[in-house]
């Protein structure tokens, strides 16, 4: 089964996740990703990407039940250095991609989401990281991402209380450009990527490339030592609970082991 599915309108691509029913970020939709921006890198016609999500959700996290097969924290910590490689790939991608966020866009949907150049949300969309609700930490580099969007206040408030923003918090935030009503967001996000696709590729692709030295020189000492301690929290008997029980549909029981 694809998970991505792509159509063009002109010079833009339309990626839709279609993962039901929440667009899951499981493995095999990361590797997805993977594929889609070599196939629109290697596509002259493609200008501009947008993804987004089918159904309710851009993207309301990880695939929790993914994480009870893994067995040990150093196949955790691959898990999260293979995704956050697809997501650097991503940020730095010679195209501009643009999220079109309705619904949710939790935990890894919301690292999807930051790797984006752009961001467009619906005003009554929900952004946030819960993984310390489930006793584990953002291991796609939201550790990173996310203070360099919003500093470094307002994102420990996001990961610590676990709690979700609005649409317009977002952009009141500094973590969405835009928020509109629900039935606008498709035609104002199509609309944004036509503009740029009128833009010169050669132009474009080169301004991206002047965006990624903003980057903190400390960016990607914080995404490997985020990756090693993503694999360290995951076997902790916290985590243990927290997963158990997201599952089981309970509130868990943290003992600080």
């Amino acid at each position: 089964m694809t998970l991505i599915k792509m159509e063009k309108d002109g010079h833009v691509a339309l990626a839709k996740i279609d993962h039901p029913p929440a667009n899951a970020l499981s493995s095999k939709l990361i590797e997805e990703v993977d594929q889609l921006l070599t196939e629109v890198e290697n596509d002259q016609d493609v200008r501009v990407v947008v993804l987004y999500g089918e159904g309710r959700f851009f993207s309301a996290g990880a695939d929790i039940k993914e994480f009870t097969t893994v067995g040990s924290g150093e196949a955790f910590t691959t898990l999260s250095s293979k995704g956050q490689q697809v997501f650097e790939r991503l940020e730095n991608f010679p195209k501009p991609v643009i999220a079109s966020i309705h619904g949710a866009a939790l935990g890894g949907g919301l690292e999807l989401a930051m790797a984006c150049h752009i961001r467009l949300v619906t005003k009554s969309a929900k952004l946030g990281l819960p993984e310390l609700q489930l006793g584990l930490i953002p291991g796609f580099a939201g550790t990173q991402r996310l203070p360099r969007l919003v500093g470094v206040a307002k994102a420990a408030e996001i990961m610590l209380t676990s709690d979700s923003i609005s649409g317009e918090e977002a952009v009141q935030w500094g973590l969405a450009n835009h928020a509109y009503s629900d039935e606008e967001l498709s035609s104002e996000t199509l609309q944004l990527a036509k503009k740029i696709s009128l833009k010169s590729p050669i132009a474009v692709k080169h301004a991206l490339k002047m965006l990624t030295f903003s980057k903190d020189q400390y960016f990607y000492e914080g995404v490997e030592a985020e990756a090693k301690s993503f694999g360290e929290v995951f076997v902790s008997n916290d985590a243990k609970e927290g997963i158990q029980a997201f599952i089981e549909k309970r509130q868990p029981t943290f003992t600080g082991k």
